[in-house]
């Protein structure tokens, strides 16, 4: 149940992962806005969105020891209208973020039995925007293993065993409470397996005899040999049963194995990245930086409605980029500040942001065209990455800026999905 192979690969740059290793547990952990059997839940919404199983699969099993009702894991039909009314801004966000209005929010907010309040939405918001930029990493970095597909994933973790890579970095910036916190949760995992093991079997064993007797009532109803047809309503499969999507036992390795079908958990699948330049220019418009920024604007906002995230936040935004790139920018020609800020306004632009003081022409003479597809894919489309992708690419990299760019990705997409959303809030408070 924990990161570990995304903690492995952030490894190559101690200081960013002592910075997001405080932010993935603040928001999943912590007090907040958000219960967390909630939190895991809305964190299996966004990171199905991209098909990724190591994240749907790392929280299930969260939400299961957070308490979580096992019959949500059946879809979407089966979790509180209240959460379920999250999944249309889910959507938007991780494909096509320039289409959040304030409608959106005020649709969220209004009063009723399923209203959120400010605070609980600004939570959500930062966990979906979160996952979605987290599942581009682990696209990016390779972590994503899917044995239906040959086990993909070019850039192998290192090898450390089951430990997690921040125990082995005790002398490179990562504080003594998050090693505490580290073994502690591999401490958990080992002792809480056994009995989660013994939890699962026990519910698949009573939903069996529940879908039994439903069965023989039904076909008494409707007469013998009748087959049990799987509905499809708004492009969410109705699981049969509890385990029809989702199968966490364990295999001979003793591994948790996870989510076979994450179409239980998705509306609307077919909704995905669109170029920006190919909107309808009366109904978005370009979204200037000068207008509506994180520093002048979303970190406040932010930080008032879900207290201290905005400065975790902002720490994770600031180490990205002072981190050191000498040698990749060196291959570039070009400064490591100029090389950093084409990646990070190439990937913003691709979302329709724009800034006024910089000249794009830029990007094209500091990107060749592979980095380029290699960025666009990761960040647009991650499910969509593949070893090719690597090969072509990677070639000229060492492994540690190979993560960088990745963490470039990563933060990113997080900021600009944020900006957007935090827009529309702003937008309707006034």
């Amino acid at each position: 149940g924990r990161l570990e192979a995304v903690t492995q690969q952030m490894g190559y740059h101690p200081q960013y992962l002592d910075s997001f290793l405080k932010t993935q547990h603040y928001l999943m952990h912590m007090d907040g806005p958000l219960p967390f059997d909630c939190r895991h839940y809305i964190a299996i919404m966004a990171a199905a969105r991209h098909q990724c199983r190591y994240l749907v699969n790392l929280h299930v099993l969260q939400f299961l020891r957070a308490g979580g009702d096992p019959q949500w894991l059946r879809g979407l039909e089966f979790i509180p209208p209240k959460l379920r009314n999250l999944n249309e801004i889910n959507k938007i966000l991780a494909h096509r973020p320039w289409l959040i209005t304030k409608e959106h929010i005020e649709k969220l907010l209004k009063i009723s039995e399923w209203s959120w309040s400010l605070a609980e939405l600004v939570h959500a918001v930062v966990l979906l925007a979160h996952c979605h930029a987290l599942a581009s990493f682990v696209f990016g970095c390779g972590c994503e293993q899917d044995e239906g597909l040959g086990g993909r994933g070019s850039l192998k973790p290192l090898s450390l065993g089951n430990q997690c890579f921040c125990e082995n970095t005790a002398g490179n910036n990562c504080s003594q409470e998050l090693l505490r916190i580290n073994r502690k949760r591999s401490l958990d995992s080992c002792m809480e397996l056994d009995s989660l093991r013994e939890r699962m079997q026990r519910i698949h064993v009573e939903t069996e005899g529940r879908e039994e007797l439903r069965l023989v009532q039904q076909d008494r109803e409707e007469g013998e040999g009748q087959e049990v047809e799987v509905g499809v309503q708004g492009g969410t499969e109705h699981c049969s049963d509890l385990f029809a999507g989702l199968s966490p036992l364990a295999d001979t390795d003793g591994e948790v194995t996870g989510a076979t079908n994450l179409a239980c958990y998705m509306q609307d699948p077919d909704f995905g990245y669109q170029d920006f330049s190919r909107r309808d220019e009366d109904q978005t418009q370009v979204f200037r930086v000068q207008d509506y920024s994180w520093e002048d604007h979303g970190f406040s906002l932010v930080n008032r409605l879900y207290s201290d995230i905005g400065h975790l936040l902002d720490e994770k935004f600031r180490m990205v980029d002072g981190l050191q790139s000498s040698a990749m920018a060196k291959r570039q020609g070009c400064e490591p500040s100029v090389f950093k800020r084409g990646i990070w306004n190439y990937i913003h632009c691709m979302f329709g942001i724009r800034y006024d003081d910089y000249d794009y022409a830029e990007v094209n003479q500091l990107l060749e065209r592979m980095l380029k597809v290699y960025i666009k894919t990761v960040t647009c489309y991650p499910e969509k990455t593949n070893s090719e992708m690597f090969d072509r690419f990677w070639k000229q990299f060492k492994h540690s800026e190979k993560v960088h760019v990745n963490l470039l990705i990563l933060e990113a997409r997080m900021q600009a999905e944020l900006l957007y959303a935090l827009q529309a809030i702003t937008q309707y408070m006034i």
